[in-house]
């Protein structure tokens, strides 16, 4: 079967090019082109492609944004479109099928739809085990992560830390209560409040972690533990070792 092919690239020269060098190739068929992020995502929903040539810099969403923004079980297989950026070479060479510098080789274009062929062979066509830790590496790379990426019932789901009230541990699992929903990750409370506490989180209890800009009022039970209530009325467990550190956040706040 050939290889349903999407282009995405604002460069109308860049596009062309690649549809030339794909337009004898019996074993692609390219479904699409798309100048900018918006119109990427739109596509990529609709046509479901096997495959998507991906320019980084693009008009409204870039490459990374268009990434966030597709449901991880419509991700195709992705090769990477690029002129400069050095930092993602190297995250490409480990995370995506492939990568191509502009402009674009013949000889580059061909070794990488090799690589996809292979891909296609040998394992599931879409790179979905990788792309959680892209996400997370990209995000680090950007001046740090400005959204928080849950692994949840198959959906990589992509949260401003904002949108998050509180977490709460379920044995290996961590609930994410965003307001009326719950999104539950494999995921350890450790591994949460690493990633939430620069954003105005704090770890309350050993099976809690709460969005400082949520509490309403502290109230002091027995032992020197407290119970916190949030904005929506949520009664929360605080143990008295986390007290003193969470009420130095909220003066700072």
């Amino acid at each position: 079967m050939p290889i349903r092919t999407l282009i995405v690239d604002d460069e109308p020269l860049a596009r062309e090019r690649l549809c030339t060098l794909l337009r004898y190739r019996p074993d692609v068929d390219v479904v699409g082109e798309c100048g900018d992020g918006t119109s990427a995502v739109g596509m990529i929903k609709q046509e479901v492609p096997d495959l998507v040539l991906l320019d980084i810099q693009l008009p409204e969403l870039d490459g990374f944004a268009i990434l966030e923004a597709v449901p991880a079980d419509q991700l195709p297989a992705i090769v990477f479109v690029t002129a400069y950026d050095r930092f993602a070479v190297k995250a490409f060479e480990v995370h995506a099928v492939d990568y191509l510098l502009k402009p674009v080789e013949a000889d580059r274009l061909d070794a990488a739809l090799s690589r996809v062929h292979n891909r296609r062979v040998t394992e599931e066509f879409a790179p979905r085990t990788h792309l959680f830790e892209f996400m997370q590496t990209i995000q680090s790379h950007r001046g740090g992560p400005n959204r928080v990426l849950l692994k949840s019932d198959n959906e990589i789901i992509c949260l401003k830390p904002s949108e998050i009230d509180w977490v709460e541990s379920a044995g290996n699992y961590a609930c994410f209560h965003i307001g009326a929903q719950i999104r539950i990750a494999r995921e350890t409370m450790n591994a949460v409040e690493g990633r939430l506490l620069s954003h105005n989180f704090a770890r309350v209890h050993r099976t809690a972690i709460v969005n400082l800009e949520r509490i309403r009022r502290l109230k002091p039970l027995f032992y020197g533990d407290y119970e916190i209530e949030l904005s929506d009325g949520t009664k929360v467990p605080m143990s008295r070792t986390h007290r003193q550190a969470v009420i130095r956040k909220l003066e700072s706040l």
